[in-house]
């Protein structure tokens, strides 16, 4: 008895750990969209990427707003897990000099807690078995 508490109580957590990401994830995906040259300043800045149009960033909007809508769902989970966890881990090292300023750039150290979750959604992915609609229907 103890161990199905134990893995409904894991699988919430995951649930909660992945609608958490899914909303950071996916709002960046909508600043794609809503603010294109916020966008290309970012893949200058971050990336090296200089010239992103409008275009580009909407097309790049657009799948990552696929890829997280699927990581909600939780589907497919070894690549949109895995994906996000890629995605979010280039996001957060390639910010490395302002965490050489840390106190001018607090905010950036909020990336580390979420690739950390990232990591255990990846890794624990076979337990994370609760949906959406699974917790409402309770």
């Amino acid at each position: 008895m103890k161990n199905k508490s134990l893995n409904d109580k894991l699988a919430l957590s995951l649930l909660i750990l992945r609608i958490g990401v899914f909303i950071v994830m996916f709002i960046w995906a909508l600043d794609k969209f809503v603010n294109p040259a916020h966008t290309a300043a970012v893949f200058e800045n971050f990336y090296g990427i200089g010239n992103l149009s409008s275009q580009l960033a909407a097309i790049l909007g657009g799948l990552q707003v696929l890829l997280s809508v699927a990581f909600l769902l939780g589907l497919w989970k070894f690549y949109t897990y895995g994906l996000i966890f890629i995605l979010h881990g280039v996001s957060t090292l390639s910010s490395f000099p302002q965490y050489l300023d840390a106190f001018n750039n607090l905010l950036f150290f909020a990336a580390w807690p979420m690739w950390a979750a990232c990591f255990a959604l990846f890794y624990l992915r076979d337990y994370d078995t609760k949906t959406l609609g699974s917790v409402i229907a309770r």
